[in-house]
């Protein structure tokens, strides 16, 4: 019996030793990787701050490879979908021609805190934080206006913002452009129909669309249809390495992953369910004072295309553009990001020329 357990001794001291080498060699490679990434570009500039607005703490990034460049604030989607575990991977592709701001808005991603957990979410506090955060880059950064790209919810605030403040803004871009929540979910309902034909499995699932609910089941049903008949979002993947880009992240200490992955979004899903969340609605919407760009797949499901194609050619603007990439849903940045910034150049090239 002894002799057993000196046995299972030495394969759990061996095991030990063998994963406390890997942990070690696992924070080594993250620390260089770290390194790497948190350089700063010689003339340009990486840095991160907490912002204070509205009696919050709100964390951006700013990167970009010439101080000179325009200013470009990144507005994520969901609500409340922050993207700052990863975001860097894409974003740093346009730092060329941009100095481009990711933001963590209010109670997500690190800005996260439980303390605003009680605080409800409307349209006047978010336009509030949107036009905080620009007043504080404008001041922060030198410049007179700056640019918007939002994906998803973002296009929501960022068409709001635009269309509200367009003293503050040069160039409005959206990706994944949203118009009308109700109106795009009623759309989602009837392709989810023509997808189903007759499979009885999609048609429980689409019983639960049960639009003006939008309950958790809701949500559970939807991903589920556009997982089974391929839109999902991250259908195709990513063209660059998602797990190496979080474990590099020079942004995110190990903390930081734990508080992302036990923070509580309740809040935005009370938002995404309220009145104040229908008052984002662009329809009726369409007079821009800044050039006005649509960078869309055509298999984005998740913000119908075709309500986002019927918009654009309702908006006035200056200039405007729709940019459509082929064979693409909803996950554009992450999955197509190097045919996303060669657009993106291209708009900036026409912009800086005019």
């Amino acid at each position: 019996m002894k002799k057993f357990l000196k046995v299972i001794f030495k394969i759990l001291k061996w095991i030990f030793i063998v994963l406390a080498a890997v942990i070690v060699l696992f924070l080594i490679v993250r620390f260089i990787g770290q390194r790497i990434y948190g350089q700063t570009p010689e003339g340009g500039i990486n840095e991160t701050v907490y912002v204070d607005i509205n009696g919050t703490k709100q964390w951006i990034s700013i990167y970009g490879q010439d101080k000179d460049n325009p200013v470009l604030l990144y507005l994520h989607g969901g609500p409340g979908s922050s993207t700052s575990l990863y975001d860097y991977a894409f974003t740093r592709k346009w730092s060329d021609v941009y100095t481009v701001v990711t933001w963590d808005q209010r109670n997500c991603g690190k800005s996260y805190s439980s303390d605003q957990n009680d605080t409800a979410l409307t349209y006047d506090l978010m336009m509030s934080d949107g036009v905080e955060m620009t007043k504080f880059l404008l001041d922060y950064l030198g410049k007179d206006k700056i640019t918007l790209l939002g994906h998803s919810w973002g296009t929501y605030f960022g068409c709001n913002l635009a269309l509200e403040y367009p003293e503050y803004y040069e160039c409005y871009i959206g990706t994944g452009q949203l118009v009308d929540f109700y109106q795009n979910e009623i759309a989602f309902k009837e392709e989810a129909i023509k997808w189903s034909g007759n499979d009885e499995e999609s048609k429980r699932l689409i019983e639960k669309l049960d639009v003006g609910g939008f309950s958790i089941e809701y949500f559970a049903a939807r991903n589920a249809l556009m997982e089974k008949y391929g839109y999902n979002m991250l259908v195709d993947g990513t063209d660059y390495n998602l797990i190496a880009a979080q474990v590099f992240n020079p942004y995110y200490s190990l903390g930081d992953f734990y508080n992302y992955i036990n923070s509580d979004y309740s809040v935005y899903v009370e938002f995404l369910r309220s009145d104040e969340f229908n008052k984002f609605s662009l329809l009726g919407k369409t007079d821009y004072q800044m050039p006005f760009y649509n960078i869309n797949g055509d298999k984005d499901y998740q913000t119908n295309y075709l309500i986002a194609q019927d918009y654009f050619e309702s908006v006035n603007a200056p200039r405007k553009k729709m940019y459509i990439m082929k064979d693409t849903t909803h996950g554009l940045l992450e999955s197509k990001s190097e045919e996303f910034s060669d657009i993106l150049h291209e708009i900036a090239q026409g912009e800086h020329q005019n």
